[in-house]
């Protein structure tokens, strides 16, 4: 009987990255990254919408034992 298990096959090379982008490549995704921050800008610390809070606020006082 023979136990042990095949051998899986040899990994393939990696394919090596490109080291060097063309320059408007370049431009283009820097103006997409500043578009998109400038998108998010204030919205993004908003918590509310522009009608402001719209439930009632929570004034009752509690009384004896929690209730």
């Amino acid at each position: 009987m023979c136990f042990s298990t095949p051998k899986p096959p040899p990994i393939p090379p990696a394919i090596p990255q490109p080291t060097e982008q063309d320059q408007a490549v370049v431009d283009a995704m820097d103006r997409e990254r500043r578009k998109r921050a400038a998108q998010a800008g204030m919205a993004s610390t908003l918590l509310t919408g522009g009608q402001g809070l719209t439930a009632p606020a929570p004034t009752q006082q509690k009384t004896l034992l929690g209730q």
